[in-house]
């Protein structure tokens, strides 16, 4: 592998680079996006249970809350059905859609990096082409004899930085790909718990006595 690298030329460390952030936050990802720290299955069922027939205590939204992203979630409406007895449907849907919008977004930390990565691979990988054809032509001298060893460099440098560049991309694409279909995952699956809850706390929701017209 040293070798390959001395063969490559400088233009690969800034693959390499790349290569070591990109594996770095496959592996994060990985573990982050896992199913029951995002959204364990039956959660939902589970907190709709304990809300039969009133509102959980605040220690145990607080063990909600801290259970998972959808914890998160559903905790949110709960504290806010909590806070404001009153509340009505638009104010508690906008609260479970603002607690929503902060969790996809920590769902999509780190994202935005892999794929620039992915994007930026080839492009490297296409500057370290250039380099190696500008020593290619550097090789041949003025009278039309060549180097062999600067020529062999050269070739060196512009095909291993176009392989090593390929390497990092496509696996780097694949990888974002798949976890932004996981997101988008979640987020239908946080928007569906929400859908559910709302009608539920809303029952716990205290209604304002009509006011009686005058005679």
């Amino acid at each position: 592998m040293l070798s390959i690298i001395q063969a490559a030329g400088w233009p690969i460390w800034p693959l390499i680079l790349c290569s070591v952030v990109g594996l770095a936050l496959v592996v994060e990802r990985l573990i982050s996006l896992r199913e029951r720290r995002i959204a364990p299955p039956k959660l939902l069922d589970e907190v709709l249970t304990v809300t039969r027939q009133s509102l959980p205590a605040a220690d145990v939204v607080a063990k909600l809350n801290d259970n998972s992203v959808l914890g998160q979630v559903l905790a949110t409406g709960l504290r806010a059905v909590s806070a404001d007895p009153r509340i009505n449907e638009s104010t508690l849907r906008l609260v479970f859609e603002n607690a929503g919008r902060v969790s996809v977004h920590q769902l999509e930390r780190y994202l935005n990096t892999l794929g620039t990565i992915a994007a930026a691979a080839p492009l490297l990988g296409l500057f370290g082409t250039v380099v190696g054809m500008i020593e290619i032509f550097g090789s041949q001298a003025p009278t039309g004899a060549s180097n062999p060893a600067l020529l062999a460099h050269g070739i060196s440098v512009a095909l291993y930085n176009t392989a090593f560049g390929l390497i990092i991309a496509i696996p780097a694409l694949i990888a974002y790909r798949y976890f932004r279909g996981r997101v988008d995952e979640y987020a239908l699956a946080l928007e569906q718990a929400a859908e559910r809850m709302v009608p539920h706390l809303l029952r716990f929701a205290l209604r304002s006595a009509p006011s009686t017209p005058a005679v």
